[in-house]
């Protein structure tokens, strides 16, 4: 018998499948406090989870026996996905199920917004007949600015457009084509700040997401402009947003979603042009019997065939597989994350991986993956996983080539990874070496050798004396701790490149300053995230390479 736990509000219904099988036993817990939780999770085989249980990796410590965590949604936010991966446990959610219940409400949120609805239901319930203070705007034959063109974003788009809305359409991974079949203008972020009466966010949560709509980009919208977000809190500033409101540049705002929730700021919550409803856009019942239906037929697939099909962390594979390429997954991952910031941050057209050495003879379709989402994941967040990266690229419409080669290029294995754009390219060479782990041993035509860390410093410059003392004394002004350096270059005095590791994150006025170097003509900060932070007191041994790649 398999027993599952149950600690949010699930649908009842949609968990009947699971509940009726012979071989599982549910009991659901709800609201349960973490002190209990950490008890009680021992003892069961499967978690089910929406979003208001938050699994830390301190409560995975007391998980031994849970081999399933399932999200009760799309977002897996509230789980320690590492954690849980290096606990050897499947986290799965349940992708598509709530797109058109977001799909509704964010459409539902425009027409609020539009026509001031909630405002004058509260004023006329209160027993005040007021019909001058409420005059809305019609959505006809106004611009729909859409920031994110995934599922949702599509959806929300096609509804829009038959209110005779011209659709403007932002993502990294749309085509002219695309656009031009589903009937929608492709733009970028500058062109809908301009010419959008209304704005709607479908975006995941990045690093690049996270405060896009901050004060210099309200700065550049249209005045009047009405903003929607039903996808994640923190895409917008929210003080921000209060601030353009109360100065009369935007009209108002229509919010599901918040930086930090449950929502607690008054200036947001009583703003009489800012609309908030607390998270629902997921909250129809159809959706939360879709998503409980979809994690509990997974959940028996998983224990009683080990198929998998939604999972977060984990395709299919055998253990002896997993053994034999483990150390390479974790670099290819690295690899995928650092090719898309080299191609400063632009949506992929055309993606080439090249396996040498004694890889050949391995199944490499994970590793293929692992590396494919890397790349993706950089715009795509979590939406993204090894399952449905295949998918997910030819959807976008991106290719994508796999050739194998005997030829060692002086290691026992070695992989390359290619990325263009049509304009670009940006290519990334790596290996494990036994005894001494992962290393980058080329970015683009330069050879290095670099340990993956969290924060790398890539400069392009001119090879002339002086520059690595420059660049050193300048970090060190700024309190900036160089770990490790390592120099590329073709020819003597020609153009070459410098990979540093550095002990913390930098901001962007330190890049700035970096480029004001004479001869150095780049400088960008790459970042990691999937690598262990640095232990004071390891060290690192000595490398030497003799063959060249």
């Amino acid at each position: 018998m398999y027993k599952v736990l149950v600690t949010d509000g699930i649908s009842h219904t949609g968990l009947v499948s699971l509940m009726e099988h012979p071989h599982f036993i549910v009991e659901r817990q709800p609201t349960l406090p973490v002190a209990e939780l950490k008890k009680i999770i021992g003892g069961y085989d499967a978690l089910i989870v929406r979003s208001q249980t938050k699994v830390t990796a301190e409560l995975l410590e007391a998980a031994g026996r849970l081999r399933v965590i399932a999200r009760a949604g799309v977002g897996v936010d509230n789980i320690d996905v590492n954690a849980a991966t290096r606990k050897g446990i499947i986290v799965i959610n349940a992708p598509g199920a709530n797109t058109i219940a977001a799909t509704e409400h964010t459409l539902a949120m425009m027409l609020s917004l539009a026509r001031k609805i909630p405002q004058a239901h509260q004023k006329t319930a209160a027993g005040e007949w007021d019909r001058n203070s409420f005059k809305g705007v019609e959505l006809y034959k106004k611009t729909l600015g859409v920031i994110g063109m995934g599922k949702i974003g599509t959806e929300v788009a096609k509804r829009a457009k038959s209110f005779g809305m011209n659709i403007l359409g932002f993502d990294p991974y749309l085509t002219e084509e695309r656009a031009k079949k589903l009937g929608f203008t492709k733009a970028s972020l500058d062109l809908i700040a301009a010419e959008s009466d209304f704005i709607t966010i479908h975006t995941p949560l990045t690093n690049d997401t996270r405060g896009l709509v901050n004060d210099d980009y309200l700065r550049k919208t249209k005045k009047g402009v009405r903003f929607v977000n039903c996808a994640r809190g923190g895409v917008i500033d929210e003080k921000a947003l209060v601030r353009a409101i109360q100065a009369g540049h935007v009209a108002g705002a229509a919010l599901d979603v918040f930086e930090k929730e449950p929502v607690a700021d008054v200036e947001l919550l009583q703003n009489p042009n800012i609309i908030v409803t607390p998270h629902l856009g997921a909250s129809t019942v159809e959706a939360q019997e879709k998503v409980a239906q979809e994690v509990s037929a997974e959940i028996i697939e998983i224990f009683e065939t080990q198929s998998i099909q939604n999972a977060v962390n984990m395709p299919q594979m055998s253990g002896e597989t997993q053994a034999k390429l483990q150390p390479y997954l974790l670099l290819g991952d690295q690899m995928g994350q650092l090719v898309i910031q080299l191609l400063n941050k632009q949506a992929p057209a055309k993606i080439e991986i090249n396996y040498y050495g004694d890889l050949i003879d391995e199944d490499t379709e994970l590793l293929t993956r692992t590396l494919l989402k890397g790349v993706l994941s950089y715009h795509l967040s979590d939406s993204v996983n090894l399952i449905n990266v295949l998918h997910l690229l030819k959807e976008q419409g991106v290719s994508y080539n796999v050739a194998k080669n005997a030829t060692n290029k002086g290691f026992a294995n070695y992989m390359e990874l290619c990325v263009s754009n049509g304009l670009e390219t940006a290519r990334i060479g790596a290996t494990v070496l036994n005894g001494y782990g992962a290393r980058i041993l080329k970015i683009n035509q330069y050879r290095i050798d670099v340990k993956p860390e969290k924060y790398l410093l890539y400069i392009k410059h001119r090879d002339v004396p002086g520059m690595i003392g420059k660049v050193g004394s300048l970090l060190g002004d700024y309190g900036i701790n160089i770990g490790t350096m390592q120099v590329g270059r073709t020819e003597v005095g020609g153009e070459a490149i410098m990979v540093l590791t550095l002990d913390k994150t930098m901001g962007s006025n330190v890049i700035g300053e970096l480029t004001l170097i004479e001869g150095l003509e780049e400088a960008q900060l790459l970042e990691l995230t999937n690598v262990d932070t640095f232990e004071p007191g390891r060290v690192e041994p000595e490398l030497e390479i003799v063959e060249s790649v």
